[in-house]
């Protein structure tokens, strides 16, 4: 079982920028994948980004490709989603989520392949 904690949340105008972090514990970190999803009031759970084991490959939604990044740091069990050009429409809850099965992401993945989520956090964009 994977343990996942994020943090790093918060409220920004737009055209800002913000760092999230997922703190991940509980099974060897370089050996699965690990991915951030969203989830707007009223709206389903979308996937926003997400990297492999050993950080080679990475996939972005479209909506936030160009202005999201997604490292990790294997070191010390973290991953990071790095949100820049913030707009009204970033506003939602931020989860991390992975699986210790999956190391690495497809993009047919959804919501149900990942077993380990964190708790979320709440990133609000200001006009």
């Amino acid at each position: 079982q994977v343990q996942l904690v994020e943090s790093g949340g918060g409220l920004v105008q737009a055209g800002g920028s913000l760092r999230l972090s997922c703190a991940a514990s509980g099974r060897t970190f370089s050996s699965y994948a690990m991915a951030w999803f969203r989830q707007a009031p009223g709206e389903e759970r979308e996937f926003v980004a997400a990297i492999s084991r050993y950080g080679r490959t990475t996939y972005y939604a479209d909506s936030v490709k160009g202005r999201f990044t997604i490292p990790r740091d294997n070191a010390k069990n973290t991953v990071y989603l790095q949100m820049n050009s913030l707009k009204s429409e970033d506003t939602a809850v931020y989860y991390c989520a992975a699986d210790p099965n999956l190391p690495t992401y497809r993009p047919d993945y959804g919501p149900p392949a990942f077993r380990s989520w964190g708790q979320g956090t709440q990133v609000t964009i200001s006009a």
